[in-house]
């Protein structure tokens, strides 16, 4: 009599126990899934950190100015940058920013130049992936192909920025890289009916002001 009461108990807690795993299942995978994206986007992330940083030193000590120079030292930061694809889905805009004491005595930070990744002598940069993010230090209006920023006027007329208001001297240069990535989840939006993966990015971006 003991044994079919035993064998009628196992076969119940198997059924409870198959149960609970097929309502614990999707939960386990959406966790899995977005972990997988989390470590990607974090690997990403601390990337453009490093670029951006790097991408700051060399602007800040460059023994040829930004004009000629800012096409080079984004094309050869890029080309360490994999496993991320910046050919295809990256971006970096090297900003010249300058404290400027005006009429009142007051000292406002403005912009001297602009560059985005626009190398068209190597095919790389906005001109072959059509990728540009708008830059959130300040967004230029005319681009030339040279990847600079046309008409930035002298600095008692230039444009203004909020970057490192009130900490620069009265003719200090300042260099601000930003480095993007357009980063593609794998899983992002992925519903797995009570819930869905969220998206991260998709523009990953890192600042470095050197």
């Amino acid at each position: 009599m003991r044994r079919p009461a035993i064998k009628h108990k196992l076969k119940k807690s198997a059924g409870v126990v198959a149960v609970e795993f097929a309502l614990i299942l999707p939960i386990l995978l959406v966790v899995t899934l977005a972990l997988v994206d989390f470590a990607r986007a974090l690997q990403a992330n601390m990337m453009l950190i490093n670029l951006s940083r790097e991408g700051a030193n060399l602007a800040s000590r460059g023994a040829l100015p930004l004009n000629t120079s800012s096409q080079d030292i984004i094309r050869s930061l890029a080309a360490t940058a994999p496993p991320l694809n910046m050919r295809e889905s990256g971006m970096m805009y090297i900003t010249k920013i300058m404290g400027n004491k005006d009429a009142n005595g007051f000292v406002q930070n403005v912009v001297l130049e602009q560059y985005r990744w626009d190398d068209r002598t190597n095919g790389l940069g906005w001109n072959h992936s059509g990728y540009a993010p708008t830059s959130q230090v300040w967004s230029c209006g005319s681009w030339a192909v040279d990847g600079s920023c046309s008409g930035i006027p002298a600095p008692s007329s230039a444009p203004t920025v909020n970057l490192m208001v009130g900490q620069l001297y009265d003719g200090e240069v300042i260099y601000a890289v930003e480095s993007f990535y357009k980063f593609n989840m794998l899983f992002g939006g992925l519903n797995l009916g009570l819930v869905t993966i969220p998206i991260i990015g998709p523009n990953l971006r890192s600042l470095t002001v050197f």
